[in-house]
């Protein structure tokens, strides 16, 4: 799984100069998300709401800035998204080759777990308001499993989505504080996605050698897919995530 790997809060990266960075930077942070998990999912004959659990997910990240303005930067991010759920099926219901019949209880595990690699450019920063925007490549590296007694199916998901990446940072004159807003979308053959978190970040430490921030604020991301590895599914996870991102 791709879950260890460094990732972008896609909180945002504070406050650098117009189109790129007057030196290298680079940012290392994380977060955690508490969220609701809402929805259905399983094949195209049917989708099925399996009361996902609300639980807690990470999210990690590694980006680099610099100073040349045609060459975009790079963000790598990793974010863990997986949940339990169970039901008793009110009709058939078929999944990766099996089927289960009407008025089983059934067990699933949704993990959906992703890395994004994104390339993008700083178009504007004037001190008090920047906004970046690029492409990312989402690259999907989870299984779904749904189970009854002996009866068990699995679908793995593999998959790299291509998305469009925008941010955006509003500074509160006079104090420490940042607004943000920022996120990935994808609509397309079938597909919408998108993947958005708005929130207040605190400028802790502010020096010459590294740069401390806390960040606060709500996340939302959004899989309606159709036929992704043969996965249908239309689940939003939602909720209030903290985070640090640290910047040398």
């Amino acid at each position: 799984m791709k879950k260890a790997a460094l990732a972008v809060l896609v909180t945002g990266l504070l406050s650098t100069s117009a189109m790129a960075d007057t030196i290298a930077g680079l940012y290392i942070g994380g977060s955690i998300w508490s969220n609701e998990a809402t929805g259905t999912f399983g094949e195209q004959s049917g989708l099925v709401d399996f009361n996902l659990q609300d639980k807690e997910q990470g999210s990690f990240y590694i980006a680099l800035e610099h100073p040349i303005p045609l060459i975009p930067n790079l963000m790598i991010t990793s974010t863990t998204l997986d949940t339990d759920g169970a039901t008793v099926l009110l009709k058939d219901f078929d999944f990766s080759g099996k089927t289960f019949d009407a008025g089983t209880a059934v067990d699933s595990t949704f993990d959906i777990s992703y890395v994004d690699y994104t390339l993008y450019y700083e178009i504007f920063d004037n001190g008090l308001f920047s906004f970046d925007i690029g492409l990312t490549g989402r690259d999907f590296d989870g299984d779904i499993t749904v189970s009854a007694d002996s009866l068990s199916g699995t679908l793995a998901v593999t998959e790299i989505v291509p998305m469009l990446y925008v941010s955006t940072i509003v500074g509160l004159p006079g104090t420490s504080f940042n607004l943000f807003a920022n996120g990935n979308l994808l609509s397309i053959d079938d597909h919408t996605i998108y993947d958005y978190q708005v929130g207040l970040s605190y400028e802790l430490i502010d020096n010459l050698a590294v740069d401390v921030n806390l960040t606060l604020g709500y996340r939302a991301v959004k899989f309606e897919l159709e036929d992704l590895d043969d996965l249908y599914t239309n689940i939003e996870f939602k909720g209030a995530f903290a985070g640090v991102v640290v910047h040398f």
